[in-house]
């Protein structure tokens, strides 16, 4: 059966991948994202694109106004827009710790808010939240955007608990290092914040490991593939560890210590 989906930074990377195979497989695919000028592609696809900023309210509400007009139903949410903001603590504005949680947690909950309401009332959905192995781990510098992923996590962990009596599936898919511009982004971010402080050292030597791990890094296709796997199982996995080496990482962190994870993360930015 076709179903209603609604994907949230859809303009690139996993959203715009995600959103190209749901269409081909024959779903209606709404794509929302800031900037509408760089969904042309998803128009031409079939599917049909959105403004929205996750952080202004107004533009949450009027998305899913139009599609609840257009199609009378939404059966799914993939919260997927995001972005990584390096920086080393003592560094980063807290004005700009505050956005990441406002892009990355808020705006993430807010969207669920406004969609809950018609899925409780079919009794029926499901929300897929894109967290990541840095809802698992934490990394230098990354002390902001390991904290919204936890967030994720918790958040998530707690509303499929709530939504059960509902019907509707909470479903986390935890990427590893995939090749979309949230890399370069989180590159540039660390450089302009702490690549001349005092932490500039350890800074520039996580840029490079940053840099060589797009060398190996999945496509965004293959996390896509997980996200389509967990709308259409009948009984969804409560969370998919998705490419980028992300089983393996998610393991090691399993089994070593604190203190042995940090040595083996701190060894993948010696000079």
């Amino acid at each position: 059966m076709k179903k209603v989906i609604l994907i949230t930074g859809a303009s690139s990377g996993i959203g715009n991948a995600t959103a190209r195979m749901l269409a081909a497989n024959g779903n209606i695919v709404y794509g929302a994202a800031r900037r509408v000028e760089r969904m042309k592609d998803l128009e031409a696809a079939g599917i049909k694109v959105l403004a929205m900023d996750v952080t202004d309210d107004e533009s949450l509400q009027r998305g899913i106004a139009t599609i609840m007009k257009n199609e009378g139903s939404i059966d799914v949410l993939v919260n997927n827009a995001g972005y990584g903001s390096y920086g080393a603590l003592e560094d980063v504005p807290m004005t700009e710790a505050r956005y990441q949680f406002d892009v990355n947690i808020f705006g993430l909950a807010r969207l669920t808010q406004l969609v809950l309401p018609h899925m409780r009332t079919q009794r029926s959905g499901r929300i897929i939240n894109i967290s990541s192995i840095g809802g698992k781990i934490g990394e230098p510098h990354g002390s902001w955007y390991h904290a919204t992923k936890y967030a994720v996590e918790g958040l998530s962990d707690s509303l499929r608990m709530e939504l059960k009596q509902f019907n509707i599936d909470v479903v986390i898919i935890e990427p590893g290092a995939i090749l979309t511009e949230w890399n370069e982004i989180a590159r540039e971010h660390l450089y302009k914040v702490s690549g001349n402080t005092a932490y500039k050292d350890l800074a520039n030597r996580h840029i490079k490991m940053l840099a060589n791990a797009d060398k190996s890094a999945s496509k965004p296709e293959a996390v896509a593939k997980y996200i389509v796997k967990a709308i259409n199982a009948n009984r969804p996995k409560t969370r998919y560890a998705a490419a980028g080496g992300a089983a393996v990482i998610l393991f090691l962190r399993k089994i070593l210590t604190d203190r042995m994870f940090d040595s083996l993360m701190l060894g993948m930015m010696r000079k």
